[in-house]
Order: C-alpha cells, then structure tokens, then sequence
C-alpha cells in the first residue's frame, strides 16, 4: 500500500504515554485512526478484508500503534475529504515491521472492518459534542493514529445511530 494511513503526510504531534489511558491492558483499548479516502478508504478496506495500517511517519502515531493490542477497536476516520468517522475496525495485528519502510524503523498494524456506521459522524458534530471535548483529536487535530476513552467511543457511536 506505502501510502500514510494517517494522511498520506506525517504530521508531528504529541501523544499519550503508552499505558495512560488505561491501566489495565487485558481490557480493550480503543482508537481513532485517520486515513484521506482518495488514499485508502473505508471501502477499500471493505474491499481488502484487512490491511496493513502502513506509511504512518510520526512518533507520536507511532506510540499508539506499538501500545494497539488484538481486538482492540477502532473508528476509521476519512481525513482530509469528508472529515467523518465512517466505520468502526478492529486491530488483528499488533505492531510489526512497516513493509513499506526501507529503514526498518517504522511499525505498522493490521487492521480489519467490522462495521460501517449508520450514519458519519463529522468532526463538526464531534467538536460540538460538549462529551468529546477532550477528545486527543480536538486537542492534537493532526495526530493520525490516537487513543480514545471508552466514553467518547460510544458517544461516537450513538451519535452514529447505533
């Protein structure tokens, strides 16, 4: 694939510690990973069955890749064209080389659709949400690959209709 899933350019931010957001590990963490539609779309995951969450050229991405675990979720947010969050995927694969990375340095995740939402949620509505506002989207509105609090992940969801 070799395209920024993130947005098809890097963009340095600042992340979450790795283990900030939940102590916990054996419990499910949850995500927003960024992609611009005309490079990968959520029907072109659809399409593929999983893909390889390769390109992502940032540090702070990075982090919250390497800290995914299997069976964690994620919302699959277009960036860029749409800014929506249109499906929800689930991470089968934790972080492994980037088969896209020559260097060897960059890690990428596997990822699978488990549903399309019923309804987008667009980063308007999610800035208007007083529930997501401290969402790491709003507060770090170019990191590609963040982390989310299981609240905002359901708000999400029902404000999508489910």
């Amino acid at each position: 694939m070799g395209r920024d899933r993130g947005a098809c350019s890097a963009a340095p931010a600042m992340g979450w510690p790795i283990g900030q957001m939940q102590e916990d590990k054996s419990s499910m963490r949850y995500w927003l990973m960024k992609s611009e539609p005309d490079c990968f779309s959520w029907d072109d995951l659809v399409k593929q069955k999983r893909a390889e969450w390769d390109g992502v050229r940032n540090h702070a991405a990075q982090l919250n890749m390497k800290a995914m675990a299997l069976g964690d979720q994620a919302l699959f947010y277009h960036s860029n064209i749409g800014l929506e969050v249109v499906g929800v995927m689930e991470i089968v694969r934790t972080a492994a080389p980037d088969s896209t990375d020559e260097s060897g340095k960059w890690m990428a995740v596997e990822v699978a659709p488990l549903r399309k939402l019923p309804k987008t949620v667009t980063l308007k509505q999610i800035k208007a949400e007083p529930a997501l506002a401290k969402m790491e989207m709003i507060r770090q509105s170019r990191l590609s690959v963040a982390p989310v609090r299981e609240d905002e992940f359901h708000k999400i969801l029902e404000m999508a209709g489910e």
